[in-house]
């Protein structure tokens, strides 16, 4: 990772979890990828994450092989931003699956140009908390590694501080996404963090869709050995972001320009609710997340941004009910979309 992209993706970042663009028939729809990535990166985002949960991890099954497709698409049109702008935008692939396949997902990302690896703990359920640290550093040893703390409800674990702290102790070790979406372990990552001797160096960011808000406005007080140190979420990395982009962004900066030792004014408190009540539905949380992916393709194919809500398992779409909790939220907090910005440039991204 060059020097920029560390700092940037140390100041903290809007990063969206970019979803997969299929035609009816279930196939790669290269042009209308390019079209999605062209409006997160004029949304202002500061980075973008590719061939994660929201991407489909079936991109990687051999009947399918879209996994260098989609990372090498995406990426062009990342590179072809930063010329024409010169901004810089963090790269972050996807990488997962036992140790092997994992150090050799890491591998083509480097040689692809990405920055670093979002390291999924998903799939593995044979390996130790000792064994999931090997691993990470195996893969650190290849790229700088996004480590990832998930929900079990999709396949994630619960780990203690004392695993955070290994993680965090790890050298390349740059950035977590923080997912449990539980306070409890969320307080424990944040804790393991700090118990760390690099907890300046590693990265915080928010993958908790259902608290996205609470927890870019919250500070953590950790005393280790009688020394406090405040911790903070810089970012976040969610698929949630994959919607609403240009308010997504607007929103955060605004948050990341309030005083941290000040009072948080209430129109946060009430965009919090708001956008958990929102992810909500886009997420399926009534049915386990069933329809997550499914929920954000409908979104953005109201908006004109993808021509449906295909996802390669044709056994996955919206859950009963979901339809009409999107329709609700969509009519009940219309402030919080971006349909303007997308009407007015979406020709250019076409």
């Amino acid at each position: 990772m060059n020097d920029k992209a560390a700092a940037l993706l140390k100041r903290g970042q809007v990063i969206p979890a970019v979803p997969l663009v299929l035609d009816e028939s279930r196939k790669f729809n290269e042009a209308g990828q390019r079209t999605l990535i062209r409006y997160y990166l004029d949304s202002g985002v500061g980075g973008l994450a590719v061939a994660v949960h929201t991407t489909q991890f079936e991109i990687r099954k051999p009947e399918h092989d879209l996994y260098e497709t989609v990372c090498t698409v995406v990426l062009d049109e990342v590179k072809k931003f930063e010329q024409r702008t010169g901004k810089t935008i963090i790269k972050v692939g996807g990488a997962c699956g036992k140790t092997s396949q994992a150090v050799s997902e890491a591998d083509m990302l480097k040689q692809w140009g990405y920055d670093c690896a979002l390291l999924s703990p998903t799939g593995i359920p044979e390996l130790s908390d000792d064994d999931m640290v090997d691993r990470t550093k195996e893969v650190a040893s290849v790229i700088p590694v996004f480590g990832f703390g998930l929900q079990i409800a999709t396949g994630g674990r619960v780990h203690d501080a004392g695993y955070w702290k290994k993680i965090a102790d790890i050298p390349d070790l740059v950035a977590i996404k923080c997912a449990p979406f539980d306070r409890y372990q969320t307080h424990d990552l944040v804790r393991g963090v700090a118990m760390s001797g690099r907890r300046d160096e590693v990265a915080l960011y928010t993958g908790n869709d259902d608290t996205i808000i609470l927890d870019l406005l919250s500070s953590y007080s950790i005393n280790i050995k009688g020394k406090e140190f405040k911790m903070r979420f810089v970012g976040g990395l969610l698929g949630h972001w994959a919607v609403w982009a240009k308010n997504v962004t607007d929103h955060f900066e605004k948050i990341k320009a309030l005083p941290e030792d000040g009072p948080v004014p209430l129109e946060f408190i009430e965009l919090a609710a708001k956008v958990t009540d929102a992810n909500a539905a886009f997420f399926d949380a009534k049915h386990k997340y069933k329809g997550c992916r499914a929920g954000l393709h409908e979104v953005l194919k109201r908006q004109g941004l993808m021509g449906g809500i295909w996802c390669l398992n044709p056994e996955e779409g919206l859950s009963e009910g979901q339809l009409e909790e999107i329709d609700r939220v969509l009519e009940t907090y219309p402030e919080l979309n971006d349909d303007e910005f997308v009407r007015t440039n979406i020709s250019k991204w076409l």
